[in-house]
């Protein structure tokens, strides 16, 4: 094979996958700029009022001693008619808010409260300020499934753009130092050139980073992580049992009240549980916001009135919720954290810490106890150590994602997600400046090597092809894009000019 026959296959190659580079890209850009800019109101509005308001201040009295639990429920009760009490977080700091979650037949409400003087401070829907805006967005675009899709597909065709990216560069710069380094050959004497620069160096730099964002934020979409992923990494709730035959309860026990007036428990119903037990994520989720560790949100809840469980609250003390706030700190719950109260006959109480609900830092610290309602045992004390491989991939790479690990974290993703900004921002900046000019410019997408027939190089699509199957989204979204191209696109003349 002659020299120049092996130039001419070699720009074959180069050009064909371009073109693939360019049409997932003209894809996903818009997608990752949402994303970016969406993610960059999380992170202000998680630093600076909290997600939940929790970084409200409040005046710290000279006797530093909060008013009980439950006396500060009553007053976030009282904000909402008719309103049953859901969950308590604790205040962050000692001069931060409480916040309680009520909930009426058609409202649901998040108080915040000073936790000394047990005043209501501010009264808000739940998830409805502007960080559950940017989260609705972030998550699927205020497009419920479809939008979940979507994002999903955008972030599985990154996969592959990523890869064409790595080749293509590879192919202009010959070593990894010279990928991310720009050297003096840089001709920057033509805006082109001064923008692919940018473009692939600053790619280069950010691409296992992107990569690791999409298949961590990809374990939470509805198809490749709900259905595939976590479905198989759940935590294994036959570590408590999730429907062991319940026990005669003694009615004199004491119900999950806010004080002694009220605490009667409901007559329990014997027999078994439900066949279908609920899962954590149906019972401590609130809407679409993700309250709950990523390898529990499938597992099924524990039962009360059981015969599990181990020793917790003692026998002789009522089970309230200012005795099982003050058995949360007992065991080593500090700061802030969250308690989940009882929901139905066969609720438990819940006390949680985990880095994805920005409790703390940390997301080795995770922790989740459930306490049966009647007689106090702990049914389950899970940790980040009892989670299995993938289970503490996610916790870890959650709180990467989500900047939680620090002001070191939340300024590494702000420039991360900048640099995704640039990316997006250049690639355009380059198709329109490679556009033909003059009065027979073509209109369209003008992508590279334009009319010309350029063949599959099927060593570099088998690749491509295995890690679109491993994400569904991928290879669907081919497939549709195959058949228009098939059957609409080569057959109409306009379309051809548009795309092609």
């Amino acid at each position: 094979m002659s020299r120049g026959t092996r130039q001419s296959i070699s720009n074959q190659r180069y050009f064909t996958v371009w073109r693939w580079h360019f049409y997932a890209g003209m894809f996903i850009a818009p997608f990752l700029i949402i994303l970016a800019c969406t993610a960059l109101g999380m992170l202000f509005m998680s630093s600076t009022a909290g997600r939940d308001h929790d970084r409200l201040a409040v005046s710290v009295p000279e006797t530093t001693t909060p008013a009980p639990v439950s006396i500060q429920a009553k007053n976030a009760l009282k904000t909402l008619p008719d309103s049953v009490l859901i969950k308590y977080t604790a205040p962050r700091d000692d001069d931060t808010v409480a916040l309680f979650q009520v909930k009426s037949a058609d409202q649901d409400n998040t108080v915040a409260v000073n936790p000394y003087t047990a005043d209501v401070v501010e009264s808000m829907p739940t998830n409805s300020n502007l960080y559950y805006t940017f989260y609705n967005i972030h998550g699927d675009l205020l497009l419920g499934k479809v939008g979940d899709y979507l994002l999903e597909t955008a972030a599985s065709l990154t996969v592959l753009m990523i890869l064409t990216g790595w080749y293509l560069w590879w192919q202009k710069r010959r070593s990894l130092k010279a990928m991310l380094i720009p050297d003096d050959n840089t001709n920057r004497q033509k805006k082109r050139s001064v923008f692919r620069t940018v473009h692939a160096t600053l790619g280069s730099w950010i691409s296992v980073l992107l990569l690791f964002f999409c298949i961590s934020g990809m374990a939470w979409a509805g198809i490749w992580g709900e259905r595939m992923v976590q479905a198989w990494s759940q935590f294994p709730a036959g570590k408590w049992g999730v429907a062991p035959m319940p026990i005669s309860i003694d009615h004199s026990q004491h119900h999950a009240g806010m004080d002694m007036d009220n605490a009667d428990a409901a007559p329990h119903v014997h027999g078994a549980t439900p066949a279908i037990a609920p899962t954590h994520g149906s019972v401590l989720n609130t809407g679409n916001n993700k309250d709950v560790p990523w390898v529990l949100e499938l597992t099924p809840m524990p039962a009360s009135g059981t015969t599990m469980g181990e020793k917790g609250i003692a026998p002789n003390i009522p089970i309230m919720i200012d005795t099982v706030d003050r058995y949360a700190r007992e065991i080593g719950f500090a700061g802030r954290y969250q308690l989940n109260l009882p929901q139905g006959h066969t609720g438990v109480w819940t006390l949680s810490q985990d880095s994805m609900s920005y409790d703390m830092r940390s997301p080795t610290a995770d922790r989740t106890v459930h306490i049966d309602r009647y007689s106090g045992n702990v049914l389950a004390d899970i940790r980040f150590d009892d989670y299995n491989a993938f289970g503490k991939f996610m916790a870890a790479g959650t709180a990467i994602h989500m900047g939680t690990l620090g002001w070191w974290s939340v300024l590494a993703n702000v420039l991360f997600c900048l640099s995704v900004i640039a990316i997006c921002v250049t690639g355009y900046v380059m198709w329109w400046q490679r556009r033909p000019r003059g009065i027979d410019e073509i209109k369209g997408l003008n992508p590279p090597a334009r009319g010309l027939k350029l063949s599959v190089w099927w060593p570099f699509a088998i690749p491509l092809l295995i890690v679109a199957v491993i994400f569904p989204t991928a290879i669907i979204a081919i497939a549709v894009i195959a058949l228009l191209d098939f059957l609409v696109i080569s057959r109409v003349g306009f379309l051809q000019k548009l795309l092609k």
